[in-house]
């Protein structure tokens, strides 16, 4: 998922994608330990999404003076 798609991303859908990506990467994690993955560069690429979408929904948190603490 590109930086550009997720801005255009209203912010429940941010938490939503978020939510799934979470769940995502919970799984692969036990693919992982299983040795079912057969895609091992999916774990990364999950990953950047996370972190991708938590950079944009903090700068939204920052613009609006609300904090996630």
């Amino acid at each position: 998922m590109k930086v550009v798609e997720i801005r255009q991303m209203k912010d429940a859908d941010i938490e939503k994608r978020l939510l799934e990506s979470k769940k995502e990467l919970f799984n692969l994690r036990f693919q992982m330990v299983s040795g079912q993955m057969a895609n091992t560069a999916r774990m990364k690429q999950v990953r950047k999404t996370i972190a991708k979408l938590l950079t944009i929904a903090g700068e939204r948190a920052n613009k609006t003076g609300v904090s996630n603490a």
